[in-house]
């Protein structure tokens, strides 16, 4: 009775096994690109829309009139965050480049405040992310240009307690402090020894201190190096592209994305590379016909100038960008594989932890990849980084979650810096000893 039993019981057992190995266990269903965008949250570093604002009288809430931004963009392409590039035209503004970045920053304060109902303004990560949970778009604010702070430490302070959370250290222009990628050949302009000043490596350590990121975008080779030294904590490049793929200045060195990438020190999980949209820093093809269109803009440009002056007028930004969209107009947009080419190549060169967005848009006169005309085409980017194979994980970090990282490290070091009671570079310091 008992072989019986056993006998019965090892056929209960193969058949059962039979069955478990033949019976497939049901796989998670594959998430569409579009899912996987609507559950990123999407984070822009740079968009000069704050111009807009002051010289258009623009509103979130109008239609985009040729412009990249609005609610309506933000809402169709889930953009949950962005920064306002507060930039002042060094030319335009000379003499009073505070009151110009007061104006800007207090425009783009108010359209917050006007809309708040679908817009939070923001000053740190958890604020971005109070937002995304409210289902509103995160609007911050980051300086671009360091000439903004007049060579003032106490200016600094006061944009960071008006909301600048980053500060690209140069535009195109050096400002006597730290050198630009835009002039560092030029012999007539003044520069730097090491690409830092000791007032400029002030600013960096009170950058750290405030918990203001330090944005390397538009900086010479030089300033860059010498900035990943004195700095605490990691770097971003706001908006700004890969050299290997496009010979722009502007554009960064395979060496210099991966030293970004280890920027804040052996315990930093490093910085980030967001990637420019501009079509003159994605393609070298849109790059040679720019170049070679340059005197007749330069032309065209000085012409518009001399006209406004003789008949009184002062020039905006605006006009100026209206005349530069239509010489722009005339060469061809390369297309969106060059953009995500860029991506693809920092994600290779510094690892996907390292590479973000910074689409420049409402700055770049409308010169983007072809299919990328506002915010509400980022889904495009997703949809495209996964058709290369960039799991949904990997696309929420490129979309935003990078930056975010970086944002919290750099609000950590802050804390810390806070309890020192360090000197100034610009001080004596306590080992610096009375020459014989």
């Amino acid at each position: 009775m008992k072989r019986l039993i056993s006998v019965a019981a090892v056929v209960l057992l193969a058949t059962s096994m039979t069955l478990a190995q033949t019976t497939s266990v049901p796989k998670p269903a594959k998430l569409t690109p579009e899912q996987v965008h609507r559950s990123a949250l999407v984070i822009d570093t740079h968009e000069d829309t704050p111009q807009r604002f002051v010289d258009d009288h623009f509103d979130l809430s109008d239609p985009l009139n040729g412009g990249q931004i609005n609610l309506d963009a933000i809402h169709k392409g889930n953009l949950g965050g962005s920064f306002m590039s507060i930039w002042v035209e060094p030319d335009l503004f000379k003499g009073h480049y505070a009151r110009r970045t007061l104006e800007l920053i207090d425009a783009s304060r108010m359209q917050a405040g006007k809309h708040l109902d679908q817009i939070k303004f923001a000053t740190n990560a958890a604020d971005i992310e109070a937002a995304h949970r409210e289902h509103k778009y995160a609007m911050l604010m980051g300086i671009e240009g360091g000439h903004s702070i007049e060579d003032s430490l106490g200016l600094l302070r006061m944009y960071y307690d008006l909301g600048v959370r980053y500060m690209t250290l140069t535009w195109s222009n050096s400002n006597g402090w730290a050198d630009s990628s835009g002039d560092d050949k030029d012999i007539s302009v003044p520069h730097t020894k090491e690409g830092l000043s000791e007032f400029g490596k002030d600013v960096v350590y009170e950058m750290n201190r405030l918990g203001m990121i330090v944005d390397i975008s538009h900086v010479s080779d030089k300033t860059f190096y010498r900035t990943l030294i004195i700095t605490r904590a990691p770097v971003i490049a706001s908006h700004s592209a890969a050299r290997a793929l496009c010979d722009a200045p502007r554009n960064m060195t395979d060496d210099m994305l991966r030293a970004a990438a280890r920027s804040g020190g052996p315990e930093s999980k490093g910085g980030v590379v967001m990637v420019n949209f501009y079509s003159g820093f994605i393609s070298q093809a849109y790059r040679n016909a720019q170049i070679a269109q340059k005197p007749e803009v330069d032309k065209a440009t000085a012409e518009l100038k001399a006209k406004f002056k003789a008949e009184g007028k002062e020039i905006t930004y605006s006009d100026l960008e209206k005349l530069q969209r239509q010489m722009a107009d005339r060469i061809s947009r390369p297309p969106l594989s060059l953009l995500i080419d860029q991506i693809d190549h920092i994600a290779k060169v510094a690892g996907v932890d390292h590479v973000g967005l910074g689409s420049d848009f409402d700055g770049v006169s409308d010169q983007l990849p072809a299919g990328i005309d506002s915010a509400a085409d980022l889904p495009k980017v997703t949809a495209a980084l996964m058709a290369r194979g960039y799991s949904p994980e990997d696309c929420r970090k490129i979309l935003g979650g990078n930056f975010l990282r970086v944002f919290k490290e750099v609000e950590a070091v802050s804390k810390q810096l806070q309890a020192e009671n360090r000197p100034r570079i610009t001080e004596k310091q306590p080992y610096d000893k009375p020459a014989k």
